[in-house]
């Protein structure tokens, strides 16, 4: 068995020195009530670990697919974690919090669907087939908050909306970095070749008309999740969930509107202080 396990997850434990702090967005923030926190500490810490294996540039894809599958099984209790290894105890902690919780186990195994096409599939063809792929990497996030808090299904497609913009325009800050490091892109590949521009004009100095003609392309898009996510603070019934959820709607609109003035090929385009204290000014009128 130890043998077996040794193949499967490696010699070195992958759990991540990334925090969320590091975060673009709040993750478990003061808004969110102290006895909930623990349980998006918990999801957190499975979500990291999952990214980390998918991003580590020393394992093949089939080696990376072979521990993420490891991983949902263990959370869904078909596979015992070797001991000592955080990493996969991650997903043994996940599976307690949500069973206590009564939340489906989906939560954390649809992360790991997303994960697993990270390390299958490096191209995107079609906005339908990202708008595929947030469906797994970024919704279920949303929908853990939401449900951890009691909300109801009416909830749940603004909810969408605002993880899907939220995860685009990720991609869209690192969209450089991606290509270089992970040879990995997310802008569909049609909209480039009808721009007459080629993948290595994503990693240029600056970006180039066609590819900024394409990038409005992809936030005129986010514009429209923008605006349904927007209908979310106020479906939503409990009050620290509302806030939390009017913040990150109000961060995911700012950033969007900065990726339309800046280009982030040229410059890392990030949220400031100022952004946040505006995002959480304007939150605080869903406090009631």
């Amino acid at each position: 068995m130890a043998q077996e396990d040794a193949q499967i997850w490696g010699k070195q434990d992958v759990s991540s020195s990334k925090g969320m702090k590091d975060e673009n967005f709040p993750v478990g923030s003061f808004l969110i009530s102290p006895g909930h926190r623990p349980a998006v500490h918990a999801y957190y810490r499975f979500a990291r670990v999952a990214d980390d294996m998918v991003d580590n540039t020393r394992l093949s894809p089939a080696q990376k697919v072979v521990r993420l599958k490891a991983l949902r099984e263990v959370l869904h209790g078909e596979r015992k974690p070797p001991p000592g290894r955080a990493d996969a105890w991650s997903a043994v902690i996940l599976r307690t919090v949500l069973q206590e919780r009564n939340l489906p186990l989906e939560l954390g195994s649809d992360l790991i669907t997303a994960f697993i096409m990270d390390a299958e599939k490096t191209r995107y063809e079609h906005w339908s087939e990202l708008l595929h792929y947030c469906r797994y990497s970024a919704n279920p996030v949303g929908r853990f908050l939401l449900m951890l808090h009691g909300e109801g299904e009416e909830t749940f497609g603004p909810s969408d909306a605002l993880c899907t913009a939220l995860q685009i325009v990720n991609h869209m800050q690192d969209v450089s970095s991606d290509l270089k490091q992970l040879n990995r892109c997310y802008v569909p590949l049609p909209w480039l070749q009808e721009e007459n521009v080629r993948l290595k004009d994503l990693i240029l100095a600056r970006s180039k008309p066609g590819v900024r003609r394409v990038f409005d392309r992809m936030l005129a898009h986010v514009d429209a999740l923008n605006e349904e996510a927007a209908r979310l603070p106020a479906l939503v019934k409990d009050r620290r969930m509302r806030l939390e959820a009017a913040v990150i709607v109000a961060l995911c609109r700012r950033l969007t509107e900065r990726l339309h003035r800046q280009d982030p090929i040229a410059e890392r385009v990030a949220l400031t202080k100022s952004d946040g204290l505006r995002a959480l000014g304007w939150a605080m009128r869903y406090l009631r």
